[in-house]
Parts: C-alpha cells; sequence; structure tokens
C-alpha cells in the first residue's frame, strides 16, 4: 500500500520531502483508520494544498497535523450527511458543560432564539475568543484553541527595505512604542495626516450591469487614442499611420495587442488593433520574429516601429509598450475631481505639509478558513495600537465570499451584520482609541458578499458616528494622498491575471529580468490599473460605469496591488528611455494576504520618508 500511495502522490505532481519513511508510514495509518484507499488520500491531500494555499508541491512531515484534522473534519461531514439529525459536540458544547452554565443559558444557545437578533449579535462580538491565554471581553476563561492561535511564530519580518538611518528608525520606533498592558493607557497624541481623495467615481448606490457593446467599443477606442496623441505629442516618435496599408519604408503605428481566437496569447495568434481614425478599426497581424525582447498581453497599448510589405502582416523592429513621461496627464486635476476630506486642508497650503507617512497595509481576508472570528484582524488592530500609524490601510474581501462558511450559508447571520459587528465595530473600537490623529482607510473587494459585483467598484456606503473624519470608504480602485504622499490602490488581483496571459521574450543574455517588477510596470506604463482585455471570466468589468475610474491619472509615490503571488516591496525606475527623459520612482508593494487558509499570512508597515528611495518597508508574517 505505501508503494501505491506513493504512486498516487507522483501521478498528482506531488513529491515527498526527505522524512518519507514518516510520513508513509503516518498516510498508511489514516487509510487504515479512516477506511481510505491510496486515490482517496491522495484527492483529500489536494482539497487540503488548497485550502492551506501551500507554495510548493511537496508533501511534508510538519503537515500531517493539520492534514489528520482535515481528514477528521471531512469524517465529521460524512457522517452529518448521513444522520441530519445527529448532533456533534464541539469545543463550545464541552465548555458549557464544563462551567456548569444554567439551563436557560443552554436553550437559548441550543435552542430557538427567544431575545432580539441584535442582542444575541452583540453578544456574540463580545465573546470573541482571545488565544493567547487571556478572558473573553465578558470575564469568562477561553478555552476555544484554533489552528491560527496555536502558532508559534507572530510578527516575523519576512523581508524589508531600509533606506533610512536605523538610528533614525530606532529612534521613531521608541517614540512610538505603546504598552498596550499598562493600567492607564499611554498613547501619544500624533500627528493627524492630511487626506485628498481624487475622483470618487463609481458613486455609491450607482446602477450597474447596463453594459453595452458601445461602452466597450469606445472605452476601448478612447485608450488607443490617448495614447496615439501622447506618442505624437511627445516629439520621440513619428507620426502614426495605419499598420494595415502595405508599405516598404519603416513606419511607425498605435494600436491595441489582440489575440487570434479564444486561446492563450502566443507569438503566432498576435493581432495589433489600431484606431477608427486610422485604420477603421482593422486588425493586422502582427510578427515578432525579429524583436530580441517584448512583453506583450491582450489589451496592451503598443506604438509599433516596423514595416508591412504586404499589407496582410506588420513586421516589428521596435515595440514601445509604456506612454512617455514627458507627455504625462496633468497631475494638479480639476478641483470637482478631487475631494479635501479635512475642512482645514482647504484653507491652508498644501506645499508647507511635509510628505512623510507611516501607514500600515493588509489586504483581506481577515478571517481564517475553519471560522468567523476574525482573529487576524484583532491582532493586526492590536500591533497597530502598538506602533501607531498614521494611516491604516484595509483592502477586501472584508466578508469573503469564497470563504467556506458564507459559501455553505452556514453562518446565522446578514452579510451586513458579519461587516458591521466584525469589521466595522472593531475598527471603530481601534479609532476611539487611537485618538482623533488616526486614520483607516477601506477599499472594498468584488470578493465581498455585502457589497455590489462590478468594477470598477463604488465604496462602502458606510457612515460611522462620531467617526467619518477618521474611518472613510474608497473606491475601488482609487488613488489619495495622504500628508502630500500619493497613493493608489486596487484589490482586483491584476498581478495573478497579468502573469496568466503576458507572452515575453528576452534573449538579449543580460541578467534574469524582474518578472513582478515588469508586471507592475506595465500596469504603470499603460496607466490603467486594469490594461487587460478580455477581462478574465472573474471580472464583472462594466465599461457603462465611468471608465476613467480605471485610469492612473498620475504615477503614485505608493501603488498597492494585492495579490495571491508571493509577497513583494518594490522601488521601481520609470522613463528614461527616450533621449533626455525625465525618471519617476514608485514604491509598490504587495501585502499578501493577512489569512491564508488556517494559518496567518502577511501585512506591509512602511515608513515614507520624502520620495520612495528613502523608505523603509517591511512585510510581516502575523
Amino acid at each position: 500500500m505505501e508503494d501505491e500511495i506513493i504512486a498516487e502522490f507522483n501521478n498528482s505532481g506531488f513529491t515527498l520531502d526527505e522524512d518519507e519513511g514518516e510520513i508513509l508510514k503516518k498516510c498508511l495509518a489514516f487509510c487504515i483508520n479512516y477506511n481510505l484507499k491510496p486515490s482517496d488520500l491522495v484527492s483529500s491531500w489536494e482539497l487540503y494544498y488548497l485550502n492551506r494555499q501551500l507554495n510548493e508541491p511537496t508533501v511534508r512531515n510538519a503537515e500531517m497535523d493539520g492534514f489528520l484534522l482535515h481528514l477528521q473534519n471531512e469524517q465529521k461531514e460524512s457522517i452529518i450527511k448521513e444522520e441530519p439529525g445527529l448532533h456533534i459536540y464541539s469545543s463550545k458544547d464541552v465548555d458549557m458543560i464544563l462551567n456548569d452554565e444554567d439551563g436557560d443559558e443552554k436553550e437559548d444557545i441550543l435552542g430557538t432564539p427567544t431575545r432580539n437578533s441584535q442582542d444575541l449579535y452583540s453578544e456574540q462580538f463580545d465573546y470573541t475568543p482571545q488565544t493567547n491565554g487571556r478572558t473573553f471581553s465578558s470575564g469568562k476563561p477561553s478555552k476555544l484553541i484554533t489552528p491560527f492561535g496555536q502558532r508559534t511564530h507572530k510578527f516575523v519580518v519576512k523581508f524589508s527595505i531600509n533606506n533610512v538611518p536605523s538610528t533614525e528608525n530606532g529612534h521613531k520606533e521608541q517614540e512610538h512604542e505603546n504598552n498596550e498592558d499598562d493600567v492607564i493607557k499611554k498613547v501619544q497624541p500624533g500627528r493627524r495626516c492630511t487626506l485628498i481623495v481624487r475622483g470618487s467615481k463609481p458613486e455609491t448606490g450607482c446602477r450597474f450591469m447596463y453594459d453595452r457593446i458601445e461602452d466597450r467599443f469606445n472605452a476601448l477606442e478612447s485608450r488607443i487614442k490617448k495614447h496615439a496623441t501622447a506618442f505624437s505629442s511627445s516629439k520621440l516618435y513619428e507620426e502614426p499611420v495605419d499598420p494595415t496599408v502595405s508599405s516598404q519604408k519603416s513606419i511607425f503605428t498605435v494600436g491595441m495587442i489582440c489575440c487570434d481566437g479564444e486561446g492563450r496569447l502566443n507569438e503566432k495568434s498576435t493581432l495589433l488593433q489600431s484606431s477608427v481614425e486610422h485604420s477603421g478599426g482593422q486588425r493586422v497581424r502582427l510578427e515578432l520574429q525579429n524583436m530580441n525582447q517584448f512583453s506583450i498581453f491582450p489589451g496592451q497599448i503598443v506604438g509599433i516601429e516596423g514595416h508591412n510589405p504586404s499589407g496582410h502582416c506588420l513586421i516589428a523592429s521596435k515595440v514601445v509598450d509604456s506612454i512617455p513621461l514627458s507627455d504625462m496627464l496633468d497631475v494638479n486635476l480639476h478641483p470637482t475631481k478631487k475631494q479635501a476630506l479635512d475642512k482645514e486642508i482647504q484653507s491652508n497650503d498644501l506645499s508647507s505639509t511635509e510628505a512623510e507617512l507611516s501607514v500600515i497595509i493588509a489586504s483581506g481576508p481577515f478571517t481564517t478558513t475553519d471560522n468567523l472570528l476574525f482573529e487576524p484582524l484583532v491582532e493586526l488592530l492590536a500591533y497597530a495600537k502598538r506602533k501607531l500609524p498614521q494611516l491604516l490601510i484595509l483592502l477586501g474581501p472584508f466578508v469573503d465570499s469564497e470563504h467556506p462558511e458564507i459559501e455553505k450559508g452556514t453562518t446565522d447571520r446578514s452579510f451586513d451584520e458579519i461587516f458591521h459587528f466584525e469589521i466595522l465595530r472593531r475598527l471603530q473600537d481601534y479609532a476611539e482609541y487611537m485618538g482623533s490623529h488616526a486614520r483607516v482607510i477601506l477599499v472594498p473587494s468584488i470578493r465581498d458578499a455585502n457589497h455590489d459585483l462590478v468594477f470598477p467598484q463604488p465604496a462602502f456606503d458606510i457612515h460611522p458616528p462620531d467617526l467619518k473624519h477618521q474611518v472613510t470608504s474608497l473606491t475601488n480602485p482609487g488613488i489619495f494622498e495622504a500628508n502630500e504622499v500619493k497613493i493608489g490602490c486596487c484589490s482586483v488581483d491584476i498581478l495573478k491575471h497579468l502573469s496568466g496571459e503576458e507572452i515575453s521574450r528576452n534573449s538579449t543574455g543580460g541578467a534574469t529580468s524582474d518578472r513582478m517588477g515588469r508586471l507592475v510596470n506595465h500596469i504603470l506604463g499603460q496607466r490603467s490599473f486594469y490594461p487587460l482585455y478580455p477581462p478574465a471570466e472573474s471580472i464583472p468589468l462594466d465599461f457603462s460605469l465611468a471608465p476613467e475610474a480605471l485610469e492612473i491619472s498620475l504615477i503614485p509615490d505608493i501603488l498597492i496591488l494585492p495579490s495571491d503571488m508571493k509577497y513583494f516591496a518594490k522601488v521601481l525606475t520609470l522613463g528614461g528611455r527616450g533621449e533626455g527623459e525625465e525618471q519617476v520612482k514608485c514604491i509598490c508593494v504587495n501585502p499578501g494576504r493577512l489569512s491564508k487558509g488556517e494559518g496567518g499570512g502577511t501585512f506591509v508597515e512602511l515608513n515614507y520618508y520624502g520620495n520612495p528611495d528613502t523608505t523603509n518597508a517591511s512585510i510581516i508574517g502575523i
């Protein structure tokens, strides 16, 4: 049977690590104890592997204890399906019996609720377990142990960028450190950061699912024309011409990369669609065989230098994949397109504010897959209370539509109730604890079960009492300024989508290119938070809702792009390719996910001092 187990793992693409003998012993015991065939065991392992979001297809001995719990849960669910009336006692039931609670309370927990649902949810919020050995907020000892609470490594720095002398960092850290266990709260008043939102489209409560073919055509045509205008006005390239007309001489044209078919883009299926003005929107085959280096994807707007001897195939000699920075859109938007959230900002001169900012950035899910206790969020807020950042940026999903309990509908609360009692109420407590100088930014996700499933996405319709100047919701995607630091953010996983569609070649013999940096450069070079077209199947892209909401109207100092791909923080340099062209720098961060499966994930702590080159960024495992 051990040989069969190895064969099944290999057939499914998994390998066993150096503790192969120990792993096989345990897998054999699992097969015997739970009456499983080797194929069934490996199928369960695949499900466990996906739920835990493990990075490598290697079966490790360290994962066997977690895999055993997964098998036990599977067995329990199969028994419940066979006998629907069966009640399996959980740790909560055992705690209730051992604590010898009275009969009325038992009836409220196990029977039909008789009190107002609002009271029940308030009580449930107050009973959030503390897995670090403390007590419930009600004073009763907690005996609920979760995999997240049992982790041994907490707040470990996994990666960091240190561009500021450590002495200054140490001074600032001592200045901001706060002991949470003090009897008297000692939160030192900090300097409140200014906040300006650039653009607020689409608006809350907007109508969607009215997307027409005309809207899509006009949005794509507008992108091509804007890029063509930018290339010609930069004086670095010739005036764009029709690429479908046969010509023996070299020409310059601008168009959108398309795929000839429904499959994945490849060198043989690449087409270029020019604008209606130049070619009537016709497409021409694009030949890239003479190119030593390129990186393209469907929906990308590019400038092509080449020639078309037959009129049927444009042979490229150069691909320009980004707009020259010298022709960037005006960063000073019209006053009606930006919203100052503080009255004092409107009267004061913004130039007097130093471009310095301390920020903590985290992306959902904010709870583990085995419960809806939101333990990672609780610990993140506790960490923020110690570090005292000026800004806390949280990107969805908050109530994750892909969470097992949300998908199955086993929770007894509505999605709005979960959001208000588990998310907003905790954030309000955090804001009250920190004082008036602290700010929280919320950015929704298309995976939020309690929000509109559309992209671009309106902000959450929240109006927290007395805290509207501290807890703010932005659109997805969104651009805002905090202390004159320009920040752009988008919770859609565009990096993962681009990674799956991009094709590239680099035969110059140079060093291996930075793939993640290249993907981020595509987003900035295309001036769009979502330049991919057609979009991924899971993206409800609606061009009837302010397509300008997807535009990156200025190069941000900090770009936040949460992704399922590996976390990173990079300082990128844009521009400088043409003669005399200026360079602009931007720090891009992928904070990862705050929770992964049943365990903790990562978040980012960032201190910005003047420009991206003098910035400290740490990716911390929670």
